[in-house]
């Protein structure tokens, strides 16, 4: 699969599941404003049927109140007046409640006013009629009790009463519409929310279905790819080896052979070298017969004198010049000898406690650490699997190059800390000796290529040796480094090194 069609599928998928949850969100906000919304116009219901509830209450109040009152004006029986006061101290709890019920509608405040009023206005009649019964003015009582019906103060009551229950029946069947409409509402978002839920899910399954067709696929690829591949890096493993060890022989070969001339040119060198007694001897006899000059004394040689004096010393000088471009070559010879010896070499993992290892080091440098006036500070260090020589020829030339490289005048100071990570072992070897220029960072560990001014011994072998020793021991090595300001090498190396590695440098 292309890595465009991966990421438009990836994006799609992300995008996907956004939208479910975006959906989900959605839906569950809606679905509960409009539970919220539908359990309130239920509340406004059951509060309409609460107020009729109520307006019922207080028209049974008022006619048990008038049926109490008549009874007693008729027969003067106890059990009506106390029905009736019983009516009429009832009727102020249901009108508070009521007040209570309806402060929200205007009309509904308004009519209770005035039915509150009508109310207490036969009340006070009830009152009266009441009080002349009791003493004894029964026609007087009658005569009131026509005048209130004359004043058709009941009529009114009824009248505001019914007044009211309209209201509420037309508030009723608002609230009961809107009501309905809420869950109405509340039902269709739930049921569209659950479809386009099950329907993005459909899009989600049939997606990874797709993708794990898709991944099944390029696993299949891959499983062949690596069947191939892994023969594949067989096969050029095994030319690399090929290669390396032919390259091996080689550098040993030409190293071995430049050796042979080599030993010539230095054997003639050193015969020209007693030669050069006798040819200028002569040369100094000849010159003082031509010129008469008296021999020189018996057993002494003669001097040379003008230009057969400069003659000789150029002589000198060439002839030391070939001898130490023979020493040079020679060292060279043999560093290279010595690389294909090591790079033939095979490791050979044990536990090695590095802080014991870099201590004996140590001592084995202390003479010249003490020359040039540095101290070592070797703090703890981690127990590795490696191949013991080759630590001990890493850590002894990075070592002796700080010490090496110290500023003049300035008290050495080394330092060789390590900590582990991630199964591998990180080594820092530290000093403020003189610095590296950035600049040079990679070309110090080129072979045969040195940097910096050159007032030191050395091939410009030993860091490339190090980096190479390093690499066959499966880790990486670093500089950090400025001209002045000391140098740090970094290096990482496994814990623990597999001996089934390849002991040869990659």
């Amino acid at each position: 699969m292309a890595p465009d069609i991966r990421r438009r599928r990836a994006l799609g998928q992300v995008l996907l599941l956004s939208a479910g949850f975006v959906v989900l969100i959605i839906v569950s906000a809606a679905s509960v404003l409009l539970v919220n919304k539908a359990r309130e116009d239920s509340a406004w219901v059951l509060h309409t049927l609460e107020v009729e509830n109520q307006i019922n209450s207080l028209l049974l109040e008022v006619r048990r109140a008038e049926s109490g009152a008549r009874g007693y004006l008729l027969t003067g029986g106890p059990e009506f007046l106390r029905d009736h006061e019983a009516a009429v101290a009832a009727i102020p709890s249901v009108l508070d409640r009521l007040a209570r019920l309806t402060p929200d509608n205007p009309a509904q405040v308004a009519s209770l006013s005035e039915l509150r009023t009508a109310i207490n206005t036969r009340l006070d009649q009830f009152n009266q009629e009441k009080a002349l019964v009791a003493q004894g003015k029964a026609t007087e009582a009658a005569a009131l009790v026509r005048d209130a019906w004359a004043a058709n103060t009941t009529a009114v009551i009824g009248d505001t009463a019914d007044a009211m229950r309209k209201e509420e029946d037309r508030l009723f069947a608002l609230r009961t519409a809107n009501a309905d409409h809420s869950q109405r509402m509340a039902t269709l978002v739930t049921i569209a929310g659950s479809g386009l839920v099950l329907l993005l899910a459909a899009i989600s399954i049939m997606l990874v279905r797709a993708s794990a067709r898709a991944r099944n696929e390029a696993e299949s690829k891959l499983r062949e790819t690596n069947l191939n591949l892994e023969s594949t890096v067989d096969e050029r493993t095994a030319d690399l080896r090929e290669a390396n060890d032919e390259i091996q022989r080689f550098a040993y070969i030409v190293s071995h052979d430049l050796r042979s001339p080599l030993v010539n040119i230095m054997g003639f060198t050193s015969e020209l070298e007693e030669l050069r007694h006798d040819i200028f001897r002569r040369i100094a006899t000849l010159a003082r017969s031509a010129t008469d000059s008296p021999p020189p004394a018996e057993g002494v040689d003669p001097e040379l004198e003008g230009a057969d004096k400069q003659l000789s010393e150029d002589f000198s000088e060439a002839l030391g010049f070939i001898k130490s471009s023979i020493a040079k070559m020679d060292r060279l010879i043999s560093a290279i000898l010595n690389l294909t010896r090591e790079g033939r070499r095979e490791f050979v993992p044990v536990r090695i406690d590095t802080r014991d290892l870099i201590e004996a080091i140590g001592q084995t440098l202390a003479h010249q650490a003490a020359e040039a006036n540095a101290s070592i500070r070797i703090e703890p260090l981690p127990t590795i699997v490696s191949d013991r020589l080759a630590l001990e020829q890493i850590f002894s030339n990075l070592i002796d190059n700080a010490i090496k490289y110290l500023k003049p005048g300035v008290p050495g100071e080394i330092s060789i800390r390590g900590r582990t990570k991630l199964g591998f072992a990180i080594f820092e070897i530290s000093d403020n000796g003189r610095g590296i220029d950035p600049r040079d960072h990679q070309r110090i560990f080129d072979l045969f290529r040195r940097a910096g001014t050159q007032d030191r011994p050395g091939q410009g072998i030993g860091l490339a040796h190090v980096r190479a020793l390093v690499r066959r021991l499966g880790g990486t090595m670093s500089v950090a480094s400025e001209l002045d300001h000391g140098s740090t090498f970094t290096i990482t190396l496994p814990i623990t090194w597999n001996a089934s590695n390849r002991n040869s440098d990659q």
